[in-house]
């Protein structure tokens, strides 16, 4: 490890994983490790094809199960990246109309204008024709005429690996049946805004394109062109007397890359929000803030670990701010400290270090979260 990297807080399965799902895995090394393109083909091949059985079988609980057992970040995001690969298919290869599902990422960032209380939106859009027309006029999915966005606005579990089976059967029966029966059929995920400092909310739109033989209606998207109007068309839609709200929709894709890309720009959204609320003040109250990144064991945390930034000053040697940074098995910590580094820049924040080491979750003077404050900072590497 270099000086300028964190190691991984992660804690990877140390048992021994089911036999499919061991052998699943077991795949995913040879392909890392062979010495050739050949055999790393042969092995991906296996690997695909387990992958697709367990989709075709609408075995989502086995399929779930092996992602999250894998031994290792490379494995998880070798499985990722095939599991990807069998949701797209190969649209070269499609000889008939098929129906393709997406989903659009929207995070939303929202505050009461009261300190106190609580709103809860339902998650329901009352003009989804509305939206569809904003894609349509700006020729999203390459110009393609026939599709619809679903009512509902949708958490993470309603998309993500475990249920990916059920929606590829579901596409497969509306397609017999020549689009009788409606692919997009899922429960709205309500969102609950708390008084207070804003909240960061991730929620997805899904998609059901009607896409002739050949094509790929996902290929591109066109968000340069739609992306500002259906925000502030959200946003309307969503409005409630008392609480502002932004909406920052992503591109439509398929399920796979959809929770991924979510999952990151919520993340991202998350630290902004944060690290401007905090760098305000510090610079209000005692002047320019030192940041320091460190890594965190924390039962829970979606991998057992996770990255800390804290925020604080010299001038006040008690006190520190904190953000508590996700990681997810298909990414490296490289990238996650390259966003929050990133983004520290883009605050003109001059100080910034890496606490070396895996740290404990809880400071045993406070009982709360362990922060790294600046009069620690020397045992850390200096970045900027």
């Amino acid at each position: 490890m270099h000086d300028t990297e964190l190691p991984d807080p992660r804690v990877w399965p140390g048992t021994r994983a089911r036999a499919g799902a061991a052998r699943l895995h077991a795949t995913a090394l040879a392909a890392i490790a062979a010495d050739t393109r050949h055999a790393a083909a042969i092995a991906d091949a296996e690997g695909t094809e387990r992958i697709a059985s367990l989709v075709a079988a609408r075995d989502g609980a086995s399929l779930a199960e092996a992602l999250a057992s894998a031994p290792s970040f490379a494995v998880a995001r070798h499985l990722w990246r095939l599991l990807a690969d069998v949701e797209r298919g190969d649209p070269r290869r499609t000889t008939v109309l098929r129906t393709t599902l997406a989903a659009m990422p929207v995070v939303f960032v929202a505050a009461l204008d009261a300190r106190e209380g609580q709103v809860t939106l339902p998650g329901v859009l009352p003009e989804p024709r509305a939206l569809e027309q904003l894609l349509r006029d700006a020729h999203e999915f390459g110009g393609v005429q026939a599709f619809s966005l679903s009512t509902a606005l949708v958490g993470v579990d309603a998309i993500d690996v475990a249920t990916l089976p059920e929606h590829v059967a579901r596409l497969a029966i509306a397609d017999s049946d020549g689009g009788s029966q409606p692919p997009v059929d899922l429960a709205p995920a309500p969102m609950v805004v708390h008084g207070g400092n804003e909240r960061v909310h991730l929620r997805f739109v899904p998609a059901a394109v009607l896409t002739a033989p050949g094509s790929d209606p996902l290929e591109g998207s066109a968000i340069a062109a739609w992306g500002i109007a259906l925000a502030q068309a959200l946003a309307h839609q969503l409005h409630v007397e008392g609480l502002s709200l932004l909406a920052l929709p992503r591109p439509l894709q398929r399920l796979v890359p959809a929770v991924q890309a979510g999952r990151s720009v919520q993340r991202e959204v998350a630290a902004q929000v944060f690290a401007s609320n905090a760098i305000r003040q510090l610079r209000a109250a005692v002047g320019e803030p030192t940041a320091i990144i460190s890594a965190h064991r924390a039962a829970d945390a979606p991998m057992g670990g996770e990255l800390r930034l804290s925020l604080s000053s010299v001038f006040a040697p008690r006190e520190a701010e904190g953000f508590r940074c996700p990681l997810y098995a298909y990414e490296s910590v490289h990238d996650v400290v390259a966003m929050l580094t990133g983004l520290l820049r883009d605050c003109r924040v001059g100080d910034v270090r890496l606490r070396a080491g895996i740290h404990a979750d809880i400071d045993p003077l406070t009982g709360g979260p362990l922060l790294f404050k600046e009069a620690e900072a020397p045992a850390s590497t200096r970045l900027q």
